[in-house]
């Protein structure tokens, strides 16, 4: 067995990085391999086999099938006499198509290939390359240099530096399996810190963030864990809201600004907004508001001051999403669907101001059980635990419930009747084997993703299979040939404006699954590239999903601009339209300007951010529109919205209850180099 592993390990390392390996000749496991399972509150998700060959060489195998998403991978790693990689390669498929990959350094330099880029570097010894894709090892074994490297620091390839600062040790396991492990973060591969575990040895042990790689003896430790991560990371989050919230101990006056009135839905030239406190005491023209003594004033020439944003479809990852977040102007945020345990605990570390995070209404992710179960959800196996999982939902303090695709339809009618009766509001993706129109008919208040909406027109057999893949293939699929007129989108378009049905449709999401190839670039990163550490904008050219046999790259982009049409049809129709990114946050001045392609003016597309959420949530008459008397939830930006959306990215100031924000220092706390491009 010894002997074909390292065959094939020989084989692997000189493989193509242009030839896409079948599953059933990936490596396969000896018996003594480290077994990590990848799991989360919703289930196991996969499985990550490690070991190691005579000559040093580290192997891994990796499965996963996240939702209907497919990764089948193997790996091979060669290192040098000092612990760092001298090659890799890495073979199999994931959701955008072959996973190929390859390093490898000489004594001339470096070179790499992967599914995104080709490039080299002189030297490259003492550089450890970062592999743009690949199993959980291949990080595991750069924290286990990282962590021995002087400084615990390391320069890497393709490009910048990883370092590490030691945060806390705890015990796992019980009796002979009971051993010590340390709590890193690690800074330099993502914009915000990456917490990993590492075992007495300085070996890599574990990695638990919502989802988990754990080994198969420590699995349910995956709670205690998370729970001491959450902790000791937490810590930081008052030394930062210290540092960014300046609370002014006078009036704030924006003065001769051009403002955007969200309920009017307009634009106002030459408008001076004084704020007192928590408050907005004075809006109108230049001319007619007194700046009060000794206020604060900021001159908005040549600046718009908005409504401060909302991004309805945030999963907040860590403490750092909101200083992302308030960077970008968005001081609301809807999270659809998290751990339910850190959002509580975000919420009340955010009220007890150790926290600067937008205000965040918060759903429960209630689903099914099933291989397809979604990642972070609450399970629920009969009618009689999903009315159970909606009044936990209430008792927790959420504002609404999430369905997802593997819950039971016929469990609908009971879960909602409950879920409304306790003040709940009602959304998500449409359960397998039913249309939307179904899901609106049982009283669904919101339709999430715009592929759902897709789905009314889908053939029948997507149906049963529509919380897999097939609910992006699908829509993918069929959606370029539909009928966006015909009776049953007709039907569920007007019942949905009738019905006051709102639509969270998430566009860049999709956008991004169809429409760019491996290396692209997306429109929504574009004016970011250079602000981030060159893993993370390697990531981002991260491509679409692999088009399926009998369709073409041009088959999804045609499905995509269908979809873009049917957004502007509801609009025309009068669906409430919510502007949500379902990514890293920064995508949603993008959502806006692909609403600007749907047919909404300027201001419509505002509205979707602004007061049209706060509507949704019932917070209109607080927030969502600068008005006297309102929350002082502002932004100030550079330029002219109206005339280029692309102008919101531009912020300068942000205020949130009246606490004032630089954004550029709130930029530089959540890792950006500097400000996008215009």
């Amino acid at each position: 067995m010894r002997f074909a592993v390292l065959s094939l390990a020989a084989v692997l390392l000189a493989s193509s990085a242009h030839t896409q390996v079948p599953k059933d000749q990936l490596a396969t496991p000896p018996a003594d391999a480290t077994h990590f399972v990848i799991e989360s509150t919703g289930g196991k998700h996969g499985d990550e086999w490690v070991w190691q060959l005579p000559d040093g060489t580290r192997m891994a195998r990796f499965s996963m099938n996240l939702r209907g998403q497919v990764w089948e991978f193997d790996y091979a790693g060669k290192p040098g006499a000092d612990g760092m990689p001298v090659s890799m390669t890495i073979r199999g498929v994931t959701p955008q198509g072959d996973a190929a990959e390859t390093f490898e350094l000489t004594t001339t330099g470096a070179q790499w290939q992967s599914p995104v880029d080709k490039g080299g570097a002189a030297g490259g010894a003492g550089r450890f390359y970062v592999a743009y894709g690949g199993p959980m090892d291949a990080n595991g074994w750069l924290i286990e240099r990282l962590v021995a490297a002087p400084g615990n620091r390391l320069a890497l390839l393709p490009g910048g530096e990883a370092r590490a600062e030691k945060l806390t040790t705890m015990q796992v396991g019980s009796g002979a399996s009971a051993k010590t492990v340390t709590l890193w973060q690690v800074f330099g591969l993502n914009n915000t810190p990456t917490p990993i575990w590492t075992d007495a040895q300085g070996k890599f042990f574990a990695m638990t963030n919502g989802m988990a790689w754990l080994p198969e003896a420590y699995a349910g430790e995956q709670k205690r864990m998370e729970e001491v991560q959450t902790a000791e990371l937490g810590k930081q989050a008052p030394l930062l809201y210290k540092k960014l919230v300046n609370l002014p101990k006078g009036p704030v006056a924006f003065t001769h600004v051009k403002l955007f009135d969200a309920d009017g839905k307009r634009f106002l030239n030459d408008q001076t907004v004084v704020v007192t406190g928590k408050t907005i005491s004075a809006v109108g023209p230049a001319a007619r508001v007194r700046v009060p003594k000794g206020a604060r004033v900021f001159d908005g020439k040549g600046k718009t001051l908005v409504p401060g944003l909302w991004d309805n479809h945030m999963h907040v990852g860590d403490d750092y999403t909101g200083p992302q977040e308030l960077s970008l102007g968005v001081t609301s945020v809807r999270d659809p669907g998290n751990d339910d345990v850190k959002t509580i605990d975000r919420r009340k570390r955010a009220a007890a101001g150790q926290l600067l995070m937008p205000h965040v209404y918060s759903s429960s992710l209630i689903d099914g059980k099933g291989k397809y179960t979604a990642q972070v959800a609450n399970v629920a196996a009969s009618e009689a635990e999903a009315i159970e999982r909606v009044r936990e939902a209430k008792a927790k303090g959420m504002k609404g419930v999430k369905f997802y695709g593997t819950f039971d339809y016929h469990w609908l009618p009971a879960a909602i009747a409950e879920a409304h009766k306790l003040g709940l509001h009602v959304h998500g993706h449409i359960p397998h084997g039913i249309r939307p129109s179904v899901a609106v008919g049982h009283g669904y208040d919101e339709i999430t993703h715009i592929n759902w909406i897709v789905m009314e027109g889908v053939p029948e057999s997507v149906l049963p299979e529509s919380n897999g893949i097939a609910r992006f293939e699908g829509p993918g699929r069929y959606a370029k040939d539909m009928d966006l007129r015909s009776p049953a989108m007709s039907g569920l378009i007007g019942t949905m404006a009738r019905k006051g049905i709102y639509s969270d449709p998430t566009m860049v999401a999709f956008e991004g699954l169809y429409v760019p190839e491996n290396g692209d670039i997306s429109p929504s990163y574009a004016a970011f590239m250079g602000t981030l550490p060159p893993s993370t904008e390697r990531a981002m050219r991260s491509g679409g999903f692999a088009v399926p046999a009998g369709l073409t790259r041009a088959d999804y982009r045609a499905s995509w601009a269908k979809m873009v049409e049917l957004l502007g049809i509801m609009h025309k129709a009068g669906v409430p339209i919510v502007s949500g990114t379902d990514g890293f946050g920064i995508e949603l001045v993008h959502e806006l300007e692909i609403y600007l392609q749907a047919g909404f003016t300027p201001a419509e597309a505002l509205a979707a951010a602004t007061i049209v959420p706060a509507r949704l949530v019932g917070k209109d008459k607080q927030t969502g529109s600068i008005r006297v008397g309102k929350a002082a939830d502002l932004v100030l930006v550079e330029g002219d919205p109206e005339k280029r959306m692309g102008d919101l990215r531009q912020t300068r100031w942000v205020m949130m209850d009246g606490k004032l924000l630089n954004a550029d220092e709130l930029r530089a706390a959540a890792g950006f180099s500097g400000r996008p491009k215009p």
